[in-house]
């Protein structure tokens, strides 16, 4: 049987940044890896091993300084602008550990935006889609709601509606769990499950123990390399 091509690709990924003195730090070294589609992958690592900087280039935010990121057929570094925001908006949704709502925006609107722009309109479907996902995460009640009357852990559960609103292929989330208490951590947490379930391909940067148990696969940086996956601590 022929093997399929990874969804995501990553070759040879180096990144450096200069210093206002002009010395150069290399945060990623030579990364190699791929993403099957319908994976879950967590990345872990401790701070400042690069896991977020991956992810930007990952995902077409940042650019590597050499080496190639692929997603399907799409090679990031040769797409302009313009095509690679069409990439973000119709193949990515994305999960912050800062979620930036629009503050002259209510809630409902928030999460609805990256549709209205995608398509121009939101349909039924996807109005009923919202509704549920958003009672599913305890944050139905909130849709009239402004930005600046929620806290930390409902702003981060509406930028998770918000990312998923246009059922992206890939969701990519960097501490999605970050801002909640165990029991929202849970309700995200079964959601990224039911996503995985039926195909999304999810790749996730985590310092939670338990989020990286939930993924089916790991991927550990420690100074900008990859190393074998660390093991997951139990809880008690």
């Amino acid at each position: 049987m022929q093997r399929s091509s990874p969804l995501i690709q990553a070759r040879a990924v180096t990144r450096r940044f200069e210093s206002a003195a002009g010395d150069f730090a290399t945060v990623l070294d030579r990364i190699d890896f791929d993403v099957a589609a319908g994976d879950y992958l967590a990345l872990t690592g401790p701070s400042g091993s690069g896991k977020t900087t991956l992810l930007s280039c990952l995902s077409g935010l940042d650019q590597p300084s050499s080496g190639s990121v692929r997603i399907g057929d799409d090679d990031l570094g040769a797409l302009d602008d313009k095509a690679l925001a069409h990439l973000r908006r119709t193949t990515l949704g994305f999960v912050f550990q800062r979620t930036d709502l629009l503050d002259e925006l209510v809630v409902i609107d928030n999460i609805l935006l990256p549709a209205v722009r995608r398509r121009g309109r939101v349909s039924a479907e996807i109005l009923a889609d919202t509704a549920q996902l958003m009672d599913r995460l305890g944050i139905g009640h909130l849709g009239a709601r402004a930005p600046h009357e929620l806290s930390g852990g409902q702003r981060q559960r509406v930028g998770i509606c918000r990312a998923l609103v246009n059922r992206p292929p890939i969701l990519i989330a960097d501490e999605p769990t970050g801002a909640l208490h165990r029991e929202s951590t849970d309700d995200v947490l079964d959601v990224f499950d039911e996503l995985n379930a039926s195909g999304t391909t999810i790749v996730v940067v985590t310092h939670d123990p338990e989020v990286a148990r939930r993924a089916r696969s790991r991927r550990h940086l420690v100074d900008g390399r990859m190393v074998d996956a660390a093991p997951v601590a139990a809880t008690g």
